[in-house]
């Protein structure tokens, strides 16, 4: 494809975009040279050829800071970068969690959620979690959050988990005391549930982060 930018030419073409953004005046051949460790401002004038004569710039001199941008076209490559960078991703949406079922089975799948891949790094054994109550409030999870949850990522002590206990599902601290297991609040009002010999417990995973609409 004629206009088609190499990585080096699309390197250079963000770099330009970035100056005038920060500096409100384009770089200069040097400047541009010195960000990419050129070692002269020769290999810099032929990228900045390449990009004028595909219709990504406008060069009136280069011997002044006399570069522009030509909106349409950086707008183009703009949106071709944003669509390679930014993969949007779905993963399940638990909603009501049915007594003694596992949670990512079919009957407590409400749907999926859209994210950017971008915030994950690994994001296959995610799920989001609607959370019900307001007994982790003071760790900034409110009743209708949504938390992101990661089934693979280690728990360490304080960390805040997703935990079965018997048949009900909770967000709470997770510690672990001389074998004994605390799932602990982030509200005054509620005490610690201590999970004993008696219960069915099980760790679903780490909460690793919170999504909350304002409307």
């Amino acid at each position: 494809m004629k206009n088609k930018l190499t990585d080096r030419q699309k390197e250079i073409l963000n770099f330009i975009q970035q100056f005038i953004d920060e500096n409100g005046f384009p770089p200069t051949l040097r400047e541009i040279a010195a960000n990419f460790d050129m070692a002269s401002t020769f290999g810099v004038k032929r990228h900045l050829d390449a990009l004028k004569k595909k219709g990504y710039l406008k060069v009136e001199s280069y011997a002044s800071r006399a570069i522009s941008l030509s909106r349409k076209s950086f707008d183009e490559f703009a949106s071709e970068k944003t669509e390679v960078d930014s993969k949007i991703i779905k993963i399940p949406l638990v909603g009501r969690v049915a007594a003694g079922s596992p949670i990512l089975s079919e009957e407590n799948i409400d749907g999926s959620i859209a994210i950017d891949s971008n915030f994950f790094r690994n994001s296959k054994d995610c799920f989001a979690l609607k959370v019900s109550g307001d007994s982790m409030i003071n760790a900034g999870i409110f009743d209708g959050d949504l938390v992101i949850v990661s089934t693979s990522e280690k728990v360490s002590q304080h960390d805040i988990v997703v935990a079965r206990v018997d048949d009900e599902i909770t967000v709470k601290n997770y510690e672990k005391k001389n074998d004994k297991v605390f799932l602990i609040p982030q509200n005054e009002k509620y005490k610690p549930i201590i999970v004993t010999e008696k219960n069915s417990f099980s760790l679903v995973g780490k909460v690793i982060g919170v999504l909350r609409w304002f409307n």
